[in-house]
Parts: structure tokens; sequence; C-alpha cells
């Protein structure tokens, strides 16, 4: 290993650590790191740039700002609030209820955004039940990661492998589908199993949650109307991705500039705060740091380990990623840990061959979106959804939301393991 290759492979794990640990701004990490691996002539700087997969920035950039109208509107309040009285106030069936709508959500939105809306109307139908709201935000966290597993949009890591490989919406759907509903069934029977006797309610507190009135949630009838219409039109424009030819992330933009438009031109520079630049500014920094290791044939040495390990045998490889993937991204945070693993597999469909691959793709999505679920700080989700809660004065700990987590990745990943030496081997 040459000296540019040792001084690149330290710098990224040194960013590495920091990033997963998050003692400093992990956008600062990724873009510090990035600029670095440049002035230090590690890469160029127009190679560096080639390996920013656009495609990833722009469909995340595009669907924040549909999602961020139609948050607004407030439709998601309106559908956790029908939700809580459709089960007549019986804490256990919403909790149940509420995740499963966050794994829906998540598979049409993305996680991140999901649990921004439903976590702060969770808390709210917990505080009026009289109970403790963790159980809420635990379980839809770990049913936004499920649930996000399910389509190309869901997760970002999904994002990330879908565009890199070339995969469609409907790939993910029809492929990942059916173990993410398998996989949601097992949670619902987890979640009664770990939080039934937490939440014993009267009747007046139930009652309490029927006379909340829903429709008091819709705040814009006309701009929930035409961010329905732009969110339908997206999701027909994803399902016809193979037919029409057309990427995801153009249809994503085009969508949020006729949703910006018929909205009201005159805030259009409003609708761009809806955009979490933080996080656009973190996957470029992520993907030049990656692009180096690329380039100076780190990846493809660390494929060459694994191939050599494996034995280049695919039932193998694809098992033994679900469980790295899903034991790592319950450490560190999922998105660096797939952006690493992505060339890594590249490298692997030029030895074995492309359609030879494809279950280690599957495999890495897997692992790396349910393995998020093993620690409080595996997936972003997770963060997210313990920070609103604390900002609301309910602090969840790392050893309270990791010892419900590692349960169910567990379970994920047996069910995982199964689902892809059964159906995708």
């Amino acid at each position: 290993m040459s000296l540019r290759m040792i001084l690149a492979l330290s710098l990224f794990v040194v960013s590495f650590i920091l990033i997963s640990t998050e003692k400093i701004n992990k956008t600062l990490v990724a873009i510090i790191a990035a600029m670095l691996f440049i002035s230090m002539g590690l890469i160029d700087q127009q190679e560096a740039f080639y390996h920013v997969d656009w495609n990833v920035i722009f469909l995340l950039i595009g669907m924040m700002i549909i999602v961020g109208i139609t948050k607004n509107t407030g439709l998601f309040q309106y559908i956790a609030i029908w939700t809580a009285k459709a089960v007549k106030g019986d804490p256990v069936k919403i909790l149940i209820a509420l995740a499963m709508i966050t794994a829906v959500l998540s598979a049409m939105l993305d996680n991140v955004t999901t649990i921004l809306i439903i976590t702060p109307v969770s808390i709210l139908i917990a505080v009026e039940l009289g109970i403790s709201p963790a159980p809420f935000v635990i379980s839809n966290a770990i049913a936004s990661n499920i649930g996000g597993t399910a389509t190309l949009i869901g997760d970002p890591p999904n994002i990330m492998i879908g565009s890199a490989v070339g995969l469609s919406f409907m790939d993910f759907l029809v492929t990942l589908g059916p173990v993410v509903l398998l996989t949601l069934l097992a949670l619902s029977l987890l979640i009664f199993l770990f939080f039934r006797k937490q939440l014993q309610v009267s009747k007046q507190r139930r009652g309490r949650i029927m006379e909340f009135n829903e429709a008091l949630s819709i705040k814009n009838k006309p701009l929930l109307i035409k961010s329905l219409s732009v969110l339908s039109l997206v999701f027909i424009g994803f399902l016809l991705h193979e037919l029409t030819g057309i990427e995801p992330a153009t249809v994503s933009l085009f969508g949020a500039a006729v949703l910006m438009l018929i909205s009201g031109a005159e805030a259009g520079e409003e609708f761009f705060h809806e955009v979490e630049w933080t996080t656009i500014f973190f996957f470029i920094g992520l993907f030049v740091l990656v692009g180096t290791l690329e380039e100076l044939g780190i990846i493809e040495m660390l494929a060459g380990r694994v191939m050599s390990l494996t034995r280049g045998d695919v039932a193998v490889t694809s098992i033994v990623v679900i469980w790295m993937s899903g034991v790592l991204s319950a450490l560190v945070d999922n998105i660096p840990y797939v952006a690493t693993m992505i060339p890594l597999v590249e490298n692997m469909g030029e030895t074995m061959g492309a359609v030879a691959v494809m279950p280690i793709w599957w495999s890495l999505a897997l692992g790396s979106c349910f393995g998020g679920n093993g620690s409080l700080i595996g997936a972003s989700a997770n963060v997210v959804g313990a920070g609103i809660s604390a900002r609301s004065g309910y602090k969840i700990s790392f050893l309270q939301f990791t010892k419900y987590g590692v349960v169910v990745t567990f379970v994920s990943l047996l069910i995982s393991t199964a689902y892809i030496y059964l159906f995708v081997l």
C-alpha cells in the first residue's frame, strides 16, 4: 500500500469515526475532509466532483421541497389523529397503528421526513393519554426504517444503491416489498410484547383522544389538493421509469418546481427553505471521500479481500453482507457505510458479473436499512425522533432505545436472510 493510500485511508477512518459519533457536526466533517483530500492532491478537483452522484442529490432536493410544502397543509396530523380515534383511543392499538402508518409514509416519502411529521403528534397523543411518549417515539423510528426499506426513495441508502445500479422504484417495491411486509408483521407482535404493560390508561383518558377534531388539522385545503395531485403524478413518474426512461431525480425536481409554481410563485424563495441543506452537503462531501478511495485503488483492494474470504460464492457473500451491514449500521450511521460499500460491490460485479451480484445489492439494502434500528445512532430517523422527544421534555437514552432496537434488528436480519436465500438467490 502506497503512502498516498495510507494517508487517504487514515483520514477517511478518522472522518468516519467523527461522523458516526457526531461529536462534531457531520456535514462539516465530510466537507472539510473532502476539501483536504483535494488540497493534499489525493484527488483532482474535477475527478472529485465527478464522483458526486447528482441523481441522489437532486432526487433528495425535489422530494424535500414537495414533502415540505405538503407538510404545511396539516395532512399528516389529520392522518395521525384520525387513526387514534379509529381505534377508540386504545393505546396499544394506537401505538401499532401509528407505527404501521409511519412505515407506509416512510416508503412513500422518506423516513426522516416522516419522523419529523409523526413524532410531535404521537407525543401529543401520549401526553393526552397520560403515558410516556417513549414507546411511540421508539416504535415510530423503528417502523420508519423498516418501511423505508421497501422503496427507492424511502431511505437514503436505497437512493444511493438505486442510483449506482440503475434500479427503479418498481424494482425495489417488487423485490423488497414482501420482506418488508413480513418484517412489519413481526414488528407489530414485538411492539405488543415490548410495551403492552406500559400502556394501561383509564376510560377518561381515552375519552380525551375521542374529543380531538382531526378536521381542524387541515390548514390549507386548496394547497392540500395541489400537493396530493403533484405527489400522485410524481409517484406515477417513478413507477413508469422503465417505460419512459426519465430518471427519478428529474421526476422529483419537475414535481417540486410545478408544486412551487402552483402554490404561489411569489413564495418561491420560502419553499427552498424546506430543503435540508446540511444533509445535501453531507452527501456531497461523502461522495468525494469515497470517490477518492476508489480512485486510489483502495476499494478494489478491499473487494479483493472480501472475494478471497467468501471464495466468490454469491450465496455466502450475500448472507455475510446482510449480517455485516446489519451490525455495522447499528454502530455507525448507515449512510457513510453504504457509500463505502457501493464501489466495493461494483468492483465485485466486474469479476462476478452484474447479474450475479444482484442478490448482494439487495442484501446491502436490507442489512443497512434494517441494521439502522440496532442502536440510537444507527439511522438518522432514530436521532431525529429522539431529538424531538428530548426537546418536548421526554429524553430517550441510548440504552432505552437500543434494548428494543437490537431485538427488532436481530429478527429483521433473520427474516432477511431466509428471504434472500429462498427467493432471491
